[in-house]
């Protein structure tokens, strides 16, 4: 019989990378309750000052939510773009996205608080996993534009959402959320210009990844293994066994018909490609 831990780790294991930032959220939001939402060290400061006194603010702000129904929705537009994303693009390229949209998007909101501050005010802070979702959203609508997604009865093209919430995000920034409308741009602006990128052949995330590698290694506790007798595997051609092989070949067939849809759209895929793509998401 599995105890509570065990179970919830398995639970856990299962989830996909985004589900996993989901969890996160949602235990920050808890601890947050629990806490009496004294949780300040975790907000982005709009001054640069403040800002270097809490440096981690920069990632931290984007899992934290004081009220309820800004993170549901929030947790509903992740959710819904994670399996759209995961299904064509890898989990790391998906955190790629995220934090550099949460990163980009507090810049964002800095910059024009401290150029701007007869605009904006001069003190403010920001919270919420708004401006990653933001960029991911983007990213989709302009790597494929013209893919088509249901909306209640009608069908509307990517790209008209996309515009949509920017058009909405822009009209904000004369509310009362201006600084967080300014966030949302930012990460929008990380994931136009991601996409844009991409369909060219350049990843710019792939520096923050090996950032990011570094960082989790280093804090991996290093195991000590035994010394162990060394055979030669024979199966192997060059260095090289029939999985690696497999592995390359699928990559290669991924690439191609990412390239067809950056190209075509998405509809343009015949039914065998559609179910490849959809086989390799998982």
């Amino acid at each position: 019989m599995t105890t509570l831990s065990q179970d919830i780790k398995l639970k856990l294991s299962n989830l996909n990378i985004l589900e996993k930032i989901i969890a996160v959220n949602v235990v920050v939001f808890f601890i947050g309750l629990i806490l009496k939402s004294s949780l300040g060290w975790l907000e982005l400061p709009s001054g640069f000052s403040n800002f270097l006194s809490k440096p981690w603010a920069i990632i931290t702000y984007a899992f934290l939510h004081y009220d309820f129904f800004h993170i549901l929705f929030n947790m509903l537009w992740l959710y819904f773009l994670g399996r759209m994303f995961l299904n064509l693009f890898g989990p790391k390229m998906a955190l790629n996205i995220y934090f550099l949209g949460a990163i980009s998007g507090g810049l964002f909101f800095m910059l024009c608080y401290n150029l701007l501050p007869n605009v904006f005010g001069e003190r403010s802070s920001l919270l919420g996993a708004s401006a990653a979702i933001r960029a991911l959203l983007i990213f989709l609508c302009a790597y494929m534009p013209n893919q088509d997604i249901r909306f209640f009865m009608f069908n509307l093209k990517l790209w008209y959402v996309g515009a949509a919430i920017i058009v909405l995000d822009i009209i904000g920034l004369f509310g009362i959320n201006a600084g967080g409308n300014l966030a949302h741009l930012g990460g929008a602006l990380l994931g136009y210009f991601y996409a844009k990128q991409l369909i060219k052949g350049q990843d710019i995330g792939k520096g923050f990844e090996k950032i990011m590698d570094a960082f989790t290694n280093f804090f991996k506790a290093s195991k000590k293994t035994p010394l162990k007798t060394v055979h030669k595997n024979k199966s192997k051609v060059g260095g090289y066994n029939k999985a690696d092989f497999n592995e390359y070949n699928n990559q290669k067939k991924i690439d191609v018909i990412l390239d067809k849809i950056s190209k075509s759209g998405y509809d343009s895929l015949n039914s065998e490609e559609k179910e490849f793509l959809f086989k390799a998401g998982k």
